[in-house]
């Protein structure tokens, strides 16, 4: 395995961590119903929501850019 391996490992495990940790905002039945009457309200984050949701945008970009690493490192191995 290489080091993008490693990386690739601990940052989707950093991700599922931060979503399992957030709050829901919609009600479960909303989404079988399809009504949501507000779709568009405005809701600022604050705190460890805040810190959560950077959390997880942060770790979702870092993990596609380790995973395509890790793809394009993998073909290139002169030791195999």
């Amino acid at each position: 395995m290489l080091v993008t391996d490693y990386f690739v490992l601990i940052l989707s495990i950093v991700l599922i961590v931060a979503v399992l940790l957030q709050n829901s905002t919609e009600d479960a039945t909303s989404a079988f119903t399809g009504e949501s009457s507000d779709l568009f309200k405005n809701r600022k984050l604050r705190g460890f929501d805040l810190f959560l949701n950077r959390t997880t945008m942060i770790a979702a970009i870092l993990l596609f850019i380790f995973v395509v690493l890790s793809n394009g490192l993998d073909s290139f191995r002169p030791w195999d």
